[in-house]
């Protein structure tokens, strides 16, 4: 946990996820998938709505572990939020073929909100 009062900070977001999520989502998708089809999905991730989810609800379906804050990633976003500085919402993609969540952008961010509140509510696109 951080040294600051969590109680008192509050988590600002940018109204939408900044135009350099996208290519990175597409990017870490292709781990997974043929670059036409992560490209696909980063198409749908543009015109998808957003959504909230609660951050421990995203961690339980993504099935990924929490990050400490000695990851540099996750130390500089937990910073961001200690400056009041915005968090760009993150890219999340439902696994139609086995039902994972993948969190295709916004790992780092998540990690950190989730020191703050576990219950926090994430803004997010999801296709």
């Amino acid at each position: 946990m951080s040294t600051t009062n969590e109680a008192s900070i509050k988590i600002k977001w940018f109204d939408k996820p900044q135009k350099h999520d996208y290519p990175a989502a597409a990017s870490y998708l292709r781990f997974t998938m043929s670059q036409d089809e992560a490209e696909a999905i980063a198409d749908e991730l543009k015109r998808a709505d957003m959504a909230e989810f609660a951050a421990k609800d995203i961690f339980r379906a993504s099935e990924l572990s929490l990050l400490e804050a000695s990851n540099s990633h996750v130390e500089q976003d937990t910073n961001r939020i200690i400056l009041g500085k915005k968090l760009s919402p993150l890219l999340l993609y439902r696994n139609k073929i086995n039902g994972k969540l993948i969190i295709a952008d916004g790992y780092h961010r998540l990690c950190a909100v989730y020191k703050f509140d576990e219950n926090a509510m994430i803004p997010c696109k999801i296709v």
